[in-house]
């Protein structure tokens, strides 16, 4: 591996890392020793990363961090494809229509080579199987970016009906169904709704109580979801 490489793989481990992490743990996962790490940290930070930090508490990249030219390896680039294929097939169109813009934006900043190897990716998406929803899905994301409530008229498994009052934190797209996460007023505890039986949706213009990041933090603990996981 070549400096460079070396170098922008660093950054990479650093970008995926929500909080500081060791030059130990950085060095065993890029292969090389402690020393280098730090070596190559000073360097980088001569060339303007915003890497705050020392030896013995860790490493951190501040966000707004960006570094042109965009570089990625080949099955980087097809992860990328497949990824922004997969939302085009799977998502509502709002979203389709954003993975489509995203993955335009980044062909237009990569080398001619790259570009090529992007449009000729050769992995595919499948016809989806995910049964319809019956509310807007945009309205869903809305409300948890502005970690606001909704009211649910919700239809259950036995064909129950009930109205909700809940706070978005999550939304989980599987193979067969968009699952909204979200603490429940009613049960006064996490609870899971199927988007497709969800038979109404409302925003309210209330924030709810608590910080998102710190509801999706309990309700990873309470269902023994690791804090690094995708």
């Amino acid at each position: 591996m070549s400096r460079s490489e070396r170098l922008l793989d660093l950054l990479q481990l650093l970008r995926r890392h929500r909080y500081p992490v060791t030059a130990a743990a950085l060095a065993a996962q890029l292969g090389i020793s402690v020393r280098t790490v730090y070596r190559d940290i000073a360097s980088l930070q001569l060339q303007g990363a915003d890497i705050a930090g020392e030896p013995g508490l860790g490493y951190q990249l501040r966000p707004g961090f960006l570094l042109p030219p965009l570089m990625f390896a080949e099955e980087e680039l097809e992860a990328l494809v497949l990824g922004m294929r997969w939302v085009a097939k799977r998502a509502d169109a709002r979203l389709a229509d954003a993975a489509g813009n995203a993955l335009a934006k980044v062909a237009a900043v990569l080398p001619a080579d790259l570009r090529l190897q992007l449009e000729d990716a050769a992995l595919l998406v499948g016809p989806a199987y995910a049964s319809p929803t019956g509310v807007d899905m945009a309205r869903l994301r809305d409300a948890i970016r502005q970690q606001s409530k909704l009211i649910l008229l919700y239809r259950d498994a036995k064909g129950e009906e009930s109205e909700r009052v809940v706070w978005p934190f999550a939304l989980g797209f599987f193979e067969r169904a968009q699952v909204l996460a979200a603490w429940c007023e009613l049960r006064r505890d996490f609870r899971h709704f199927r988007c497709d039986q969800m038979q109404q949706c409302e925003s309210l213009d209330e924030r709810y109580p608590r910080r998102r990041q710190a509801l999706l933090r309990e309700w990873r603990k309470q269902q023994g979801i690791a804090e690094d996981a995708v």
